[in-house]
């Protein structure tokens, strides 16, 4: 695949400082000028002031110019306006109204994380010994942006813009609802969805296992629980265990591990799905805020009044 990462994120908020100060929390390590790291991705989040939330740029790595060409030429099929620098380009989704700058940029090294002894019926792996999760106390620290879901008023035009301009390659579908798309051989990188407004959903983050997940969760929510908006579960559509958090300025950030790789495309099926397991397999009931969230009709009417 000539795309091999999500390289950045650019949100917009009305109140920088504050939701800044959450993603120190989330163990993003900040950087200056409101930007933050990730343990092996480097800078992939930057803050920056907007009249209401959204976001502002989404970043794409290719290997090389070759492939930075080949997506200007499927850009230019599309009549897609793109902007040209050294080595990058950028050009705007018309349904999400978002920027997209493709980069030509080194591929994401992950050394592996350490395996976790498991006990199990008829297996003890362990011996004689606890749980290794249950004595970390370092900060739970993301690995890398996993993927953002965005809200499109034109679902068609953005999966026309992801998948035949910029080259996104299709994991699975939501009839008629969503697209997951992936730049990577992670399941999805990205998730366009049809919305009212275009808007921001998640952003969703990984750590290295389920224990990490429930650790970073708990500490965010042990300084305020009004945090929490839906998990500890797991996706059908993914396969990946998720906890859902939402910062100050109202978008939703995701813990997530153990997501679905596509190391081959012609061994993975891309299939519709219109039952539960388009949401999860398992977990709490799905809050109605994560599916409107409750600022939406907000975001609405200061739409309407642009």
């Amino acid at each position: 695949m000539a795309l091999h990462r999500l390289t950045s994120v650019c949100i917009g908020v009305p109140n920088v400082a504050e939701t800044a100060a959450y993603y120190e929390e989330f163990g993003l390590t900040r950087l200056d000028d409101n930007r933050f790291a990730t343990v092996d991705g480097g800078e992939q989040l930057r803050i920056v002031h907007s009249p209401q939330r959204r976001v502002v740029e989404l970043g794409i790595g290719v290997a090389d110019p070759d492939d930075l060409g080949s997506v200007d030429a499927r850009l230019a099929a599309l009549d897609v306006a793109v902007a040209h620098s050294p080595g990058a380009l950028a050009a705007v989704d018309p349904g999400t109204g978002m920027q997209v700058v493709i980069t030509i940029a080194d591929p994401i090294a992950q050394a592996p994380a350490p395996a976790i002894a498991q006990n199990a019926p008829g297996r003890v792996d362990r011996g004689t010994g606890r749980a290794e999760p249950i004595d970390r106390e370092k900060v739970v620290r993301p690995r890398k942006l996993g993927h953002v879901v965005l809200g499109s008023t034109d679902l068609e035009a953005s999966e026309s813009f992801f998948i035949q301009g910029v080259g996104f390659k299709v994991s699975d579908t939501i009839g008629g609802a969503a697209s997951f798309l992936r730049c990577s051989t992670d399941h999805h990188n990205l998730l366009v969805q049809s919305a009212p407004i275009p808007f921001l959903h998640h952003t969703s983050w990984q750590v290295d296992d389920v224990d990490e997940i429930g650790r970073g969760a708990t500490a965010l929510l042990n300084k305020d629980p009004a945090r929490h908006v839906w998990g500890l579960g797991r996706h059908h559509i993914g396969s990946n265990f998720f906890w859902y958090l939402k910062d100050p300025a109202g978008n939703f950030s995701e813990y997530y591990a153990d997501m679905d790789c596509i190391v081959d495309d012609q061994l993975w099926d891309p299939e519709v799905w219109n039952d539960m397991r388009a949401l999860y397999s398992w977990g709490p009931p799905v809050p109605g805020a994560f599916l409107a969230p409750d600022d939406l009709a907000g975001l609405m009417a200061s739409s309407h009044q642009q």
